[in-house]
């Protein structure tokens, strides 16, 4: 059973609480193929890991220290980029508007490696902490592409491979893009808002996302869950309670709370 978590309009939708819950509910391994930190507004769980010579966010730990197998944050997370704000108005590097993109950590086959922005300002706790003097420097967007088909695409078809061996798979999108892995078939999406999961037919999301149309390859136009849904009708909704700090940063509490909807996002997988 693999079972997609995307997020609705917001970015900060709720995506990794409702995932983290929806492992424990299911027994499942959680993966995030893609996410990100800003030196800035994440500089707590940036010193977390960099201070142990790794790059990962609290998004991956909290999903790994969820899932059902002992799994480290970059085992289930093989793409994690860096940013910091950018004081120009520029799109930057990779076309993020007011922010510019620092390094990538990429992993396959459990080996690290780094790809970094030659023109950004790398934090002197990166150099001093993660092994840049061999990273890959990249200083425009075709020589990012370059990269992005060879060691990011290497890293995204090993975890989708890992996904696909196991029986019970939760994956979570980032942002508000439709589908972290284009090569994964689901049984079932959550999109997640605030307040409320809507549950969707794994192949009938697959379909709208089709008829959106775009790519999410290098670094091309992705689609987001909120076009995706305008072509295809939620088997449910379900509303979703807050929930205090510490019922988050609980996953079997999430799992209590949030059962309805973990329920009927089961029964649609299960009627594939």
């Amino acid at each position: 059973m693999r079972l997609l978590v995307a997020g609705g309009d917001r970015v900060d939708a709720g995506k990794t609480t409702f995932s983290t819950g929806l492992c424990a509910h299911v027994d499942a391994t959680g993966f995030k193929p893609r996410a990100g930190n800003d030196y800035w507004f994440d500089h707590d769980d940036y010193e977390r890991a960099v201070g142990d010579a790794r790059m990962y966010g609290k998004d991956a730990r909290r999903l790994a220290g969820a899932s059902a197998e002992d799994v480290a944050p970059e085992a289930i997370n093989p793409l994690h980029r860096l940013w910091r704000p950018s004081q120009g108005s520029g799109s930057g590097l990779v076309g993020a508007s007011h922010r510019e993109f620092v390094l990538d950590r990429v992993t396959v086959d459990g080996a690290d490696e780094y790809v970094v922005h030659a023109d950004a300002a790398v934090p002197a706790s990166a150099r001093e902490h993660l092994p840049l003097a061999d990273a890959t420097a990249v200083d425009s967007v075709a020589a990012f592409n370059d990269v992005m088909r060879d060691r990011h695409a290497a890293a995204l078809a090993a975890v989708a491979d890992a996904v696909r061996a196991r029986d019970r798979v939760v994956v979570e999108s980032y942002g508000d893009v439709a589908v972290p892995l284009t090569e994964v078939a689901f049984d079932a999406v959550a999109v997640v808002d605030p307040g409320r999961a809507r549950v969707y037919d794994g192949d009938r999301y697959a379909r709208a996302r089709e008829v959106v149309g775009g790519s999410a390859r290098q670094g091309r136009l992705e689609e987001t869950a909120g076009d995706v849904i305008e072509h295809c009708d939620p088997q449910a909704t379900v509303g979703l309670p807050a929930l205090s700090s510490d019922e988050r940063a609980n996953p079997d509490a999430v799992a209590d709370a949030y059962e309805v909807a973990y329920d009927a996002l089961v029964s649609t997988a299960l009627a594939e």
